[in-house]
């Protein structure tokens, strides 16, 4: 076995590497959920002391993220770059549990090297490392819960303290430790006496966590008069999830963000490939030290365990719910091409060639931004929208969307220096832009943009019952072109940008024109 580098010279290398790679989106304003519900939370409490937010609806997401959040707020200020480079350091954090995690269970320095810089560049895990959103928060401590967990010399009670993090960052990090209880209560009914007091003494640790938990929900409960979120939030991320056929097809979804999605295809298909070869023999014909068996069927069940739990919970099938995830998948293909091919790291960099590409270049599907850089895009695209705004309609009423009805009204995400009147529309469908139409006067002026990605072809699609499927259950729709909103809102088009099927366009309304042309030609009643 290798001998391990200490930890504390790890982890600066791996933050400079962060830190150096991310520079350039240290300064953006705050972007999506971060901006919706994160920040708005965790700025509550640093203004007010109370974690119950006051200026978004309370989720009920467990405070670890806010105290962390507002910690480094009191100490370098209130400034998204503050925010960014808080969230690096967690970010840093988990890819050195990563490193620990492969280190221990592959015996091998390379491989835990490959493994971090392959997660590190994986787009998902890449564009999370800066958003101030709990997941990357989860990731963190439930990997460090794996490294304490998963290979033979297990510590349940130093796995727990990191498990206990995690649920109190994000609640549904509770699905790994109580997997592994799971596992270690079916071993325990085939193990002998000492050996079954050894898996319950674990179970129990395991399952501790989930005491924190519960008193954080209590308590919620006490003050907001709900335990698990607001009740529109439980109902789109829990209630109206339990159809069969939902279930299936996010199970389905679920299947290819792990195994393809972002260029994952590529290491999963070299990993394929290479468990065609025979294992590698040492000098003296003994196997090349690989992760054990009993590790490796830990892995698999928990993450059959996460898929079929975001089968389950979330409206939407963002891929970053399964951020603790990708880090295991990664380290399972390491580990065989280690374990299977001569020159392996030529296998291990063709892959990081493809998550680097992944990171520039958008799949031919539809994606949330998140997932790779093209957040920071839409990021400029809203900022150089609400720039034309200020410039041709200051202090106008303004029709649009969320987010950037939020960043309109919030000075506080970074977008304006003071608040405007925003009229809300949930997005730029056909249905929405008519109920606007039923009301001229209720907005000055629009800024309206494109609120879900869609690709330029359609070639690779899972066809359209998969649509349909999609739009009935996940939230999929179309926005109107930006012309046709105009058009069926009596506007006219002042400024429009476009970037990699991205777009934004600010309208106005000539609504005294319009008054005085109803006084002139008033609209004769039908008889």
């Amino acid at each position: 076995m290798d001998a391990p580098f200490p930890l504390w010279m790890v982890f600066p290398v791996i933050f400079a590497s962060l830190y150096a790679s991310h520079f350039s989106l240290l300064r953006l304003p705050y972007y999506w959920d971060e901006a919706g519900y994160y920040v708005p939370a965790a700025w509550d409490f640093f203004r007010t002391g109370s974690l119950i937010p006051s200026t978004t609806l309370s989720n009920a997401h467990p405070p670890l993220p806010s105290l962390y959040l507002a910690l480094w707020w009191k100490l370098s200020g209130f400034v998204p770059e503050v925010t960014r480079e808080a969230v690096l350091l967690i970010a840093s954090f988990g890819l050195l549990a990563v490193w620990r995690l492969a280190h221990r269970l592959s015996g091998s320095g390379a491989v835990a090297f490959w493994t971090v810089l392959l997660t590190a560049v994986y787009p998902v895990w890449f564009a999370q490392s800066t958003l101030a959103q709990a997941d990357i928060f989860a990731a963190a401590f439930s990997l460090w819960g794996l490294v304490y967990s998963l290979p033979d010399d297990r510590r349940p009670g130093l796995a727990a303290l990191y498990f206990t993090a995690a649920v109190l960052a994000k609640e549904t990090a509770i699905a790994i430790p109580v997997t592994l209880a799971a596992i270690a209560v079916i071993q325990a009914f085939r193990a002998d006496t000492a050996g079954r007091t050894r898996l319950l003494k674990e179970t129990a640790w395991l399952l501790s966590c989930a005491l924190p938990l519960a008193g954080w929900y209590v308590w919620h409960y006490a003050k907001t008069g709900f335990a698990f979120g607001n009740p529109e939030f439980l109902r789109y991320n829990a209630q109206a999830n339990f159809a069969p056929v939902r279930i299936v097809a996010a199970f389905g979804h679920r299947l290819l963000h792990l195994t393809a999605h972002m260029n994952m295809f590529v290491p999963t298909l070299l990993t394929v490939a290479s468990l065609m070869l025979n294992p590698r023999l040492d000098r003296e014909g003994r196997e090349k030290p690989r992760i054990r068996n009993a590790a490796l069927w830990r892995i698999l069940v928990v993450v059959l365990a996460n898929a079929l739990l975001f089968s389950v919970l979330g409206g939407a099938l963002l891929t970053r719910y399964l951020l603790a995830i990708y880090p295991l998948i990664i380290l399972i293909a390491v580990s065989t091409f280690a374990h299977r091919v001569p020159y392996w790291p030529s296998l291990a960099l063709l892959s990081a060639a493809a998550f680097i590409s992944g990171l520039f270049i958008n799949p031919p599907y539809r994606f949330a931004p998140e997932d790779n850089l093209e957040y920071a895009r839409v990021i400029r695209l809203h900022m150089a929208g609400i720039a034309q705004l200020n410039k041709h309609f200051p202090g106008s009423t303004v029709l649009s969307a969320w987010p950037i009805t939020d960043e309109l009204s919030k000075p506080e995400l970074g977008y304006v220096k003071a608040p405007y009147e925003v009229y809300r529309l949930d997005d730029f469908t056909e249905e929405q832009i008519e109920k606007a139409s039923a009301d001229p006067g209720g907005y000055s002026s629009a800024l309206v943009f494109s609120t879900k990605y869609d690709p330029s072809s359609t070639l690779l699609t899972l066809g359209t019952r998969s649509q349909a499927l999609d739009e009935q259950y996940f939230g999929l729709h179309h926005d109107l072109a930006p012309e046709a909103i105009a058009l069926r809102l009596h506007g006219t088009m002042v400024w429009k940008r476009e970037d990699h099927n991205q777009w934004i366009a600010l309208l106005r309304f000539n609504r005294q024109f319009e008054a005085s042309l109803q006084v002139l030609h008033p609209v004769r009643r039908a008889r």
